[in-house]
């Protein structure tokens, strides 16, 4: 075997090994998410009256905790707080070690969690299930695309990027606007803005590999990676559900 050959076999393990410890990442971080969604929403709805400390004008009872969750000034907090830790990642993650950068994302897929629980008071049990499953399909062939592929998508990522841009102002404004057609829209167009940042984000993290690159940095950049197809992931389900998620 000459010395190229050898090189690029390491490189290629070495990069096959980084990916893996990109898509584990995600994959727990999904899991948290989703369990801690699922039981939060268990614990804040009862189907006992008397168990209720409030009812929402939908019918569904709530706990006393159910009530802390969705009804106080705390659900503001739950809101909002995963946007702060991703924030605190993106900013700080060169002045953190690999093993708080760790611990900062489960956290933030830990408040995820509990930010999404109220899904399951929207949509059936089934349809999320199914939305979930159409999720990981998608995100998984463009995923390996986005890997695979020889095509330079950086031109597509700068598109992506507007779009995205104009999805959030859709978003703000419709929030006063309340139309069905313009949340139709923004749902149907989501879709294929994440569809693409999931092909366009593998392929930038298969290029941040660097087999140069010591055990910390590349450790931080798999948590780094992780983040990034974890909200392409999510976003891609959430657009999903509101097109093809049956309501309660």
């Amino acid at each position: 075997m000459s010395a190229r050959t050898a090189t690029g076999a390491v490189i290629d393990e070495g990069l096959r090994s980084y990916m893996l410890k990109v898509y584990n990442y995600m994959g727990v971080g999904l899991v948290v998410t989703g369990l801690i969604a699922y039981f939060g929403n268990v614990l804040a709805t009862t189907t006992d009256p008397a168990q209720a400390a409030a009812q929402l004008q939908n019918g569904e009872l709530l706990t006393s905790w159910g009530v802390t969750l969705y009804t106080s000034p705390l659900m503001w907090v739950v809101a909002l707080s995963p946007l702060a830790f991703v924030l605190v990642l993106s900013f700080g993650i060169n002045r953190m070690s690999a093993s708080t950068a760790q611990l900062v994302f489960w956290a933030f897929a830990a408040v995820m969690g509990l930010s999404l629980s109220s899904i399951f008071m929207v949509y059936t049990d089934a349809s999320i299930a199914k939305v979930f499953f159409i999720t990981a399909a998608t995100f998984g062939a463009m995923s390996l695309w986005g890997y695979t592929t020889k095509r330079d998508l950086t031109g597509m990522g700068s598109f992506l990027f507007m779009g995205l841009i104009g999805l959030i102002i859709a978003m703000v404004v419709n929030i006063f606007l309340q139309s069905s057609a313009l949340e139709f829209a923004i749902s149907a167009v989501g879709v294929l803005i994440f569809v693409g940042l999931t092909a366009y984000d593998t392929q930038k993290i298969k290029e941040s590999y660097s087999e140069a690159h010591g055990t910390e940095v590349l450790a931080k950049g798999a948590i780094m990676g992780a983040l990034r197809l974890y909200l392409d992931f999510l976003n891609l389900f959430l657009m999903l559900l509101r097109l093809f998620g049956n309501r309660n």
